[in-house]
């Protein structure tokens, strides 16, 4: 077991996303898992149901026991909710600037359910964002957080760079929302923009795939990989676990996190 990853989430009923894919994520690619859950949902292949909240204070309780204790290796932040909840963990991450840290910025879930309220997207842009080693939008957050349409893959390049001056030190753009034979995703450092290209899978069993997503490239981070090797080894993943996906329920769902990927 190599690399302690904090997971900063809300739950997932289902298991496919959220707390338990992140979980199962880091634990499948030899890395150690511990949580800080920032909401319950009610929630199945066919959407969320329900949000239980847990109190902002409580939350940062759960990370402060955690960095103060166990540690980490990387923090990877997930649905985070309300703008108060968002505060309070900017406020605590502020403080352990040197662990790198990926901000997942869930707004909506699979089935279209908000997981973000309005008035926190502002508190996410001017307070955690500005924190971030890495920030993994995909198509319609990233439009949320440039307030502009990105219709294609020749605008995800420039999408990706212009995230970047939100403060994030690198920015994952997935393109996977966009039409298309293949599924483009870009990378957005100082040292320019690469490109990742894998054939679009035709399936309906892609609950989680986001979560799945970023807490594989924290794991990575963790794990002493670079950020290009970490993307790299994610995207492979969780590809292999779509293909493996076990079937289950009759909406969007899970994957099948524990597929093997050298």
């Amino acid at each position: 077991m190599r690399g302690r990853v904090l997971v900063i989430a809300g739950s997932d009923s289902g298991g496919g996303a959220g707390i338990q894919a992140d979980i199962k994520t880091i634990s499948a690619l030899g890395g150690y898992a511990a949580t800080a859950i920032t909401a319950l949902t009610a929630q199945d292949t066919f959407g969320v149901h329900g949000v239980h909240p847990v109190p902002p204070v409580f939350v940062a309780a759960q990370i402060r026991a955690v960095l103060d204790d166990i540690g980490a290796d990387a923090i990877k932040t997930g649905m985070l909710g309300e703008a108060a909840t968002v505060a309070a963990v900017a406020e605590m991450l502020a403080a352990h600037a040197g662990i790198p840290l990926v901000v997942d910025p869930v707004m909506v879930a699979k089935g279209g359910a908000s997981l973000l309220a309005d008035a926190a997207l502002g508190v996410l842009r001017e307070k955690l964002i500005p924190l971030a080693t890495l920030l993994t939008p995909n198509v319609p957050e990233a439009e949320a957080l440039l307030g502009e349409h990105i219709g294609d893959e020749d605008a995800l390049a420039h999408a990706a760079a212009k995230l970047r001056g939100l403060g994030a030190r690198a920015v994952l753009l997935k393109g996977g929302h966009l039409d298309g034979a293949d599924v483009v995703d870009v990378l957005a450092t100082e040292s320019g923009v690469e490109e990742f290209r894998s054939p679009r899978i035709a399936t309906r069993h892609t609950h989680g795939t986001g979560c799945t997503l970023a807490s594989a490239v924290a794991t990575g981070l963790a794990q002493g990989m670079s950020m290009p090797d970490a993307v790299v080894r994610a995207r492979a993943y969780v590809h292999a676990a779509i293909l493996a996906a076990p079937g289950f329920g009759g909406g969007h769902g899970p994957l099948n996190h524990f597929v093997r990927v050298d």
